[in-house]
């Protein structure tokens, strides 16, 4: 595998699978905040470093996702734009970043908690109602020109990308490979 392979992020990204990092991003936040372990900030913040960095790759939330979980499902699967999901998995990268700081360098146990709590009512939206909030802030980026449009054509209107004649993903089918 080439560092560009290991660095790229899919494009188009199974909207499923995001759900199911998702979810177990909410599982994770929740155990976080109910048991007060904050060892479980590090494996929350890894993973959402290693999808921003190398999509599912390196993450294993990610592989779990894409390789087992996915193609097992007898549902429809539908695709959207990749960038504006690796913005949103960067929010994430930053939300635990910052818990982790707040957490271990600072002992400021609320502060982290009150991040990590924001961050579960994001994950919360993705994994149940399919609405990804880091999505919309990257489409207001663009309406506004802050995210120039070439990074993303399609990104410009998030809704509008769901009908773009990208298919379905048939079961069994390595979404990382046939996202590269």
């Amino acid at each position: 595998m080439t560092r560009n392979e290991l660095f790229s992020f899919p494009n188009p990204v199974n909207e499923t699978s995001a759900r199911i990092v998702a979810t177990g991003v909410v599982l994770m936040a929740v155990a976080f905040l109910v048991s007060g372990w904050g060892w479980v900030l590090v494996p929350l913040t890894y993973g959402f470093l290693a999808r921003v960095l190398t999509g599912p790759t390196l993450s294993p939330l990610g592989r779990l996702s894409t390789q087992v979980i996915t193609p097992r499902l007898h549902v429809e699967h539908k695709f959207c734009a990749g960038p504006p999901k690796r913005f949103a998995q960067g929010i994430g990268a930053a939300f635990t970043v910052t818990a982790s700081v707040l957490w271990f360098g600072f002992a400021l146990f609320g502060a982290a908690q009150v991040v990590i709590a924001m961050l579960l009512v994001a994950a919360s939206l993705e994994a149940f109602l399919g609405f990804c909030l880091g999505c919309t802030i990257f489409s207001f980026g663009m309406k506004v020109g802050i995210v120039p449009e070439e990074v993303c054509e399609r990104c410009n209107n998030i809704w509008a990308g769901r009908a773009d004649g990208l298919g379905e993903v048939e079961p069994g089918v390595d979404l990382i490979a046939t996202t590269r």
